[in-house]
């Protein structure tokens, strides 16, 4: 199976970031600009947002929202052009972004509990239930040998590549590139008509609330077990700024906050609005982020 996700993209999207930004700083306290690297998933839509809405409006920052690819997103924050990202699925889905830039950024530990990732198929696909069902031809037809991935270097997407070949898919299997909210439509269009469809997924996710879904079996657990996703920062940001670093190292929220933020993105708000509201309507929680 070809490989779908392109070093060269990586490579010029690092580039990108890394022109766009210089290095950060503004000083002690408020009033600095805080850089904030993301990936484009629905997710860390959410989060990064409640966290930017939360450094300007709380705290005085002003904030520059970076949307890159995982790479970049890494290599942003270890090179010190981006400040921050609260978008690190770990143990298994960012791996590989660690073991390369792991000494050269600091871990605030995890700010949210209880995700997962995986193939997902819609329920309606009962002679589906497991990855190792992929080898029956008849399924393999009806959805023309392909999964509908995301954004190329994604971790889920590398993870993916990897259960087709330990499951021995490669050779007839194509995993789709595209992005997370084509991944979505695809996935809502299926839905719509009852057509069979297998893409990558991962939880939280608003699908999940809009659609009746489910993970196929991982025997092998390439996919690994519940994740949990990390705040990372520059070294030198708590001495740099510290009003937004110690936010950062207590921001911690749940699946269904996450989720609350998610859908209101997903019916029209904008991720400013919605962000907006959400800390609006959990004042103590973010109380609890500025102590």
């Amino acid at each position: 199976m070809k490989k779908q996700w392109k070093l060269g993209l990586t490579m010029v999207l690092a580039t990108s970031l890394m022109a766009a930004c210089t290095n950060s700083g503004g000083g002690n306290g408020t009033g600095g600009e805080v850089k904030l690297a993301y990936v484009a998933w629905d997710s860390e839509i959410a989060s990064t947002y409640v966290v930017k809405e939360v450094l300007e409006e709380k705290l005085g920052y002003t904030v520059q929202m970076l949307q890159v690819d995982a790479g970049p997103m890494f290599a942003g924050v270890a090179d010190g052009s981006a400040d921050a990202m609260v978008a690190a699925w770990l143990p298994t889905t960012h791996q590989s972004y660690i073991d390369t830039y792991g000494d050269r950024i600091e871990d605030l530990g995890v700010n949210l509990e209880g995700t997962k990732i995986g193939l997902v198929v819609p329920t309606y696909m009962e002679n589906v239930s497991s990855i190792e069902d992929l080898k029956n031809g008849e399924i393999g037809a009806e959805v023309d040998y392909t999964i509908t991935g995301i954004e190329p270097g994604a971790g889920i997407m590398m993870t993916t590549e990897t259960v087709l070949e330990e499951y021995e898919l490669g050779g007839e299997w194509t995993l789709l590139e595209s992005s997370s909210a084509a991944m979505a439509q695809q996935l809502q269009n299926a839905y719509a008509a009852e057509e069979p469809i297998i893409v990558t997924g991962w939880t939280p996710h608003w699908k999940f609330a809009s659609m009746d879904l489910k993970y196929l079996e991982d025997p092998m657990n390439i996919y690994g077990g519940d994740e949990q996703i990390h705040t990372f920062v520059r070294q030198g940001l708590q001495d740099d700024m510290p009003e937004a670093y110690a936010m950062l190292d207590k921001f911690n929220w749940t699946p269904d906050d996450m989720a609350a933020v998610m859908v209101e993105i997903m019916e029209g708000k904008s991720p400013e609005d919605a962000a907006k509201d959400w800390v609006a309507a959990n004042e103590d929680k973010v109380n609890a982020w500025l102590e």
